[in-house]
């Protein structure tokens, strides 16, 4: 309940003020708390750990309380050895029977021992597929945030655009009114502002959709306005060779490691079938009768007593032979899915990371390109204004700027997001 009040404290202001900054730890720890899938993954881990004790194994004593009673009612009529008879025509009997029984197993053939471990690798295996669902929202929290971040800096390039296009019709109207603007750069101006804002308005419309999909993943219901940092910041040092050897912290694969555990056990515990198997058994008994007729009118007895019993399987056609054949069986693809797993993680590290390697030396070269760019809109510009070249070379100039800035983008989420995917599959993401 603490740590509840503690989230809400910290993000209702984020969530009700308008145009608030939600940072990226504000949008993963609101996701964490809010996913239904964590919140399963959470519940099955519980379920496990309740599961997972010795009595569920069949390690500690049961014990039952029985009591029975039994009434009759009955018309004798006997003709005794002595030559005398008896009638009666409502004997009444009565007898009451109550123990108290209690076993426990002394030896199955470590079946106990089995059992208990393939429960203690359940419980294992759930928190890390709790752990694995945390890293997946993480993930898509923060690509998510880092795409918002993206489409605005997309935003910021167009309205550099409709700056530019602005000034150029500001310098055409100019012209005009001395006479010395031709009609079709009048025209042509006009139509790089409208293309301009149409393209802001569209631009901006990408990003309210982004957001609102934002606020879908971290489970807030009621969209509300909301403002992101404007950096991505990418982790340059990451290796391949560091990244390969930590794979086998990747929580598909130590799930698939428990798996193979949880077959080894059951492997145990149909061999344990074949062991004998001895309880140890204690009664304490309690009977009273109560009769109207008979040589015995009443009787009772009580007292404790306890023995050992021992169960030798001697054959059950075959029915443990094939559950264990079986069991092997499971145990070999279980090993197969681990290896494969570790396969397909290794490739998908190494796709990654080259992806990761290759867009780090594109964004050096490719910010020199965009600096460059923007040095020719503004000298295009400049050249323009003194009417040097013409309203055709500066849209190419533009156009020139406008990729050079996009790519440069790109090429920074995609970074980004080889790098975010390889941390995941080390089970290293942070944020």
């Amino acid at each position: 309940m603490k740590k509840i009040v503690f989230y809400i404290t910290i993000l209702f202001p984020v969530f009700t003020n308008a145009q608030q900054f939600i940072t990226l730890q504000n949008a993963i720890d609101t996701a964490l708390m809010n996913n239904f899938d964590i919140m399963i993954a959470k519940n099955n881990v519980e379920i496990n750990k309740t599961y997972n004790n010795y009595g569920q194994a069949g390690g500690l004593p049961v014990i039952n309380a029985n009591v029975g009673e039994d009434k009759s009612l009955s018309n004798i009529n006997q003709n005794l050895s002595n030559g005398s008879t008896y009638t009666n025509n409502a004997a009444n009997s009565n007898t009451l029977n109550a123990n108290i029984t209690g076993s426990i197993t002394l030896f199955n053939g470590f079946k106990i021992v089995a059992e208990k471990e393939r429960l203690n690798c359940l419980q294992k295996q759930s928190e890390i597929q709790l752990n694995q669902q945390i890293q997946n929202i993480i993930a898509d929290v923060m690509l998510k945030y880092y795409d918002i971040i993206r489409q605005e800096k997309y935003l910021k390039i167009i309205q550099n655009s409709l700056d530019v296009s602005n000034k150029k019709l500001e310098i055409v109207n100019e012209r005009n009114k001395v006479g010395m603007a031709a009609a079709i750069d009048i025209l042509q101006a006009q139509m790089d502002v409208n293309s301009a804002k149409q393209n802001f308005m569209s631009q901006q419309l990408v990003i309210d959709q982004a957001k609102t999909e934002l606020l879908q993943i971290i489970k807030i219901k009621k969209y509300v306005s909301f403002n992101v940092n404007d950096t991505i910041i990418i982790d340059k040092t990451l290796q391949l060779d560091s990244v390969i050897n930590s794979l086998n912290r990747n929580p598909s694969y130590l799930s698939a490691e428990q798996e193979v555990k949880i077959n080894e056990q059951i492997i145990k515990e149909k061999n344990a079938q074949r062991y004998p198997s001895i309880k140890l058994n204690a009664t304490y008994e309690f009977s009273n009768s109560n009769n109207d007729y008979g040589s015995v009118l009443s009787n009772q007895n009580f007292g404790p007593s306890a023995g050992i019993t021992m169960q030798i399987p001697l054959f059950n056609g075959n029915v443990f032979k094939t559950q264990r054949k079986v069991a092997e069986f499971e145990v070999k693809n279980s090993k197969l899915q681990q290896a494969n797993i570790l396969n397909n993680l290794n490739a998908e590290a190494v796709k990654a990371f080259q992806s990761y390697s290759s867009t780090l030396q594109q964004i050096n070269s490719q910010s020199e390109n965009f600096l460059l760019a923007k040095k020719l809109v503004n000298a295009v510009m400049q050249n323009f204004s003194l009417n040097q070249v013409t309203i055709l070379e500066v849209k190419v100039a533009q156009t020139s700027f406008e990729e050079a800035a996009y790519l440069l983008i790109n090429l920074q989420y995609a970074a980004k997001a080889s790098e975010i995917q390889l941390e995941q599959l080390i089970y290293k993401l942070s944020y």
